[in-house]
Formats: C-alpha cells, sequence, structure tokens
C-alpha cells in the first residue's frame, strides 16, 4: 500500500506516494540531496537545472554500471553451476 511521504529537494518540499518504509523514503531523500550537493560544489554555475540534469545522469549511469555487473554475476553463477553439475555426474 502507497503511503503520502514529503521530501525536501533544493529546499522544496515534494509530496511522494511510495510503498517503501518512511526511513527508505529518507535515505533516497538524503541520496539525492548528497549527489546534488556534491555535483552542485563542483560547478561554479548555480544553474538548478544544470545541477540536477548531471546528478541524474550520473546516478544513471552507477545504476547501468551496477545492473551490468549483476548480469556479468548471474552469467558467471550459471557457468560455475554447469561446470558443478557436470562434476557430480562424473564423480558418479
Amino acid at each position: 500500500m502507497k503511503k503520502a511521504h514529503t521530501v525536501r529537494v533544493l529546499g522544496r518540499e515534494i509530496s511522494v506516494r511510495s510503498s517503501a518504509s518512511a526511513e527508505k523514503v529518507q535515505a533516497v531523500e538524503d541520496f539525492v540531496n548528497g549527489r546534488i550537493q556534491e555535483i552542485g560544489s563542483a560547478l561554479k554555475s548555480g544553474d538548478a537545472q544544470l545541477v540536477l540534469t548531471l546528478a541524474l545522469l550520473n546516478t544513471v549511469e552507477e545504476m547501468l554500471e551496477l545492473r551490468s555487473a549483476r548480469e556479468t554475476d548471474t552469467a558467471l553463477d550459471n557457468r560455475l553451476l554447469g561446470i558443478l553439475e557436470k562434476l557430480e555426474v562424473a564423480d558418479v
């Protein structure tokens, strides 16, 4: 069941609905604000739209890298299971 939560990003309160716990929503809010702060402090421009866009691009790049690593791990797990099955059959 989705519940209403209020988060603050760039000083603006936003009402969101989520089935996540309040702690998880707070963790997401903290992550977003941390990423915005990190990128904003590295820019000379105070353009909020640019900071948000760069934060989004940076975060999506990390997500895609993690997704790719997970797919690689799954493929390796499947190969190892196949090898184990072959070893078990050979051992009989």
